[in-house]
């Protein structure tokens, strides 16, 4: 028996759960296909973000956060705290309530919105008359629905290195980094990424020795230049990273409950031995399981789902959001490729500009931006204005004890329209939808200027950045 919707979502991450919310908003029959398991083998909606990836990270950075305020900080304020210690089960169990309460949300918010849930592996079957043919494969059971429409948001998997494949036990992926049961004395993370920055900064401040070995040559090259300096002088100074860029990892080898990593740095043979390794290279479109060439669904050559600027793909009415698509592996981003998605296939306007997502890495200092760096606009050969103001200058930082970091902004020489907004310091990622909201608006560095901000608040350093495009700060 094949059940038939108007459209089917393979996937309930970010992007996959949104579309079919939006799609059922509508008044389109919807059904939603996933097929993600917990460590226990449970079926749990939500997708790595959820589950392994974005909340879980968050609530163990805070729990480390503020073990690290309790020894490093309070003291300033007149606190005394003897013989702080860390329970790792009870942080692990904190965070599992906290993931079980989000993607259990997300069974009600379907149950709410009459989202049908599917879980197993959707697969294209077939396709005839401007109908695709849906088969859902779980352990035991198949099941077989049909619709016009399909959005395809099956994310992403982390990349793993051929030579040290991912057993969770030594060598770690996302998930595993965020299992680990006792703080590792000593820590190695390949990758210097937002994943591996943030796990990196979890099992640090707990009290892990932390050596971050980095392909590229440079650290954080994503970044404005500016804010990739302070970011590494902030974690290898206050926070005691080791961090080596220009790494050449060549051997992984497991040992006896530990790991030898051999690389080699400007033709230079190293070895380092740690107790856990994180492998954090980046992540690959999952589309493995997809069953694309039944229908003719055109994929990269990195297996992503080929897709337009409007998700569209090369076949009518299949649409592909999120990690599976080009652009950048961001859960907001995914969320808004999934609202939009559901709203084109019922003839609205829909709009998802990748020029302004903005990215965040929840480090302590953070960092956020959005926009153009400086040295991507000097390479371009593009005129433009730099203003920068630090948060030692501001008086709530001062009050909050901390002072790392500045916001820099970039606006064109001619127009002063803003180009690009770099933070790093406190609530960066907070801080930056200011930012956001005023460079699709078209602002300029004079309009966040004259925007009267709270006084003392950490936004008066986006104002004064603003201001000091045109060298007229009021507080340096």
């Amino acid at each position: 028996m094949t059940t038939q919707f108007d459209v089917i979502v393979l996937g309930a991450g970010p992007a996959g759960y949104v579309a079919a919310i939006r799609a059922a908003q509508l008044g389109l029959r919807t059904a939603c296909v996933d097929n993600f398991k917990t460590a226990a083998g449970k079926a749990s909606l939500g997708g790595t973000c959820l589950n392994v990836g974005c909340i879980p990270s968050k609530a163990l950075l805070e729990s480390s956060e503020n073990f690290e305020r309790v020894r490093h900080k309070f003291g300033a304020h007149g606190i005394t705290v003897k013989e702080a210690s860390v329970d790792v089960a009870a942080m692990q169990a904190r965070k599992q309530k906290i993931v079980d309460q989000f993607t259990g949300g997300i069974a009600g918010l379907f149950r709410k919105n009459k989202v049908a849930s599917y879980h197993g592996t959707g697969a294209f079957k077939s396709a005839a008359g401007g109908v695709y043919d849906i088969d859902v494969t779980a352990a035991a059971t198949s099941e077989s629905l049909q619709a016009k429409h399909v959005i395809v948001a099956t994310g992403s998997i982390p990349r793993a290195l051929p030579f040290a494949p991912f057993d969770n036990d030594v060598i770690l992926d996302n998930a595993g980094a965020l299992a680990l049961t006792e703080v590792p004395k000593r820590l190695g993370v390949i990758g210097a990424g937002v994943i591996g920055l943030e796990m990196g900064s979890v099992w640090r401040r707990l009290g892990a020795e932390v050596t971050i070995l980095e392909a590229l040559p440079g650290f954080l090259l994503a970044a404005d230049e500016a804010v990739a300096k302070e970011a590494l002088k902030a974690f290898t100074r206050d926070a005691g990273f080791v961090i080596r860029t220009g790494v050449t990892v060549t051997a992984v080898r497991k040992g006896n409950g530990d790991v030898a990593v051999e690389y080699a740095i400007e033709g230079k043979t190293q070895q380092a031995e740690f107790d856990k390794l994180i492998v954090a290279v980046g992540r690959s479109p999952n589309t493995a399981g997809l069953n694309a060439g039944a229908v003719g669904l055109k994929l990269a050559a990195n297996g992503a789902v080929e897709a337009d600027d409007n998700c569209r793909t090369n076949l009518p009415n299949v649409y592909a959001v999120g990690d599976v698509v080009r652009g950048p592996m961001l859960a907001h981003k995914a969320m808004e490729e999934g609202v939009a998605a559901a709203e084109r296939i019922v003839g609205q306007a829909a709009h998802v500009n990748l020029d302004h997502v903005p990215w965040v890495i929840y480090t302590s200092p953070e960092i956020a931006w959005v926009g153009r760096t400086e040295q991507s606009l000097r390479e371009a050969g593009i005129a433009y204005r730099s203003g920068q103001f630090p948060f030692m200058a501001n008086g709530r930082a001062r009050a909050l004890g901390e002072t790392v970091g500045f916001v820099k902004m970039l606006a064109d020489a001619k127009t002063d329209r803003i180009l690009g907004v770099h933070i790093v310091g406190p609530f960066a990622s907070e801080l930056i939808s200011e930012a956001v909201v005023a460079m699709e608006f078209d602002a300029s560095s004079e309009d966040i200027a004259r925007i009267v901000h709270a006084h003392p608040s950490l936004a008066e350093v986006m104002h004064e950045a603003a201001l000091a495009v045109d060298k007229r700060t009021l507080h340096i």
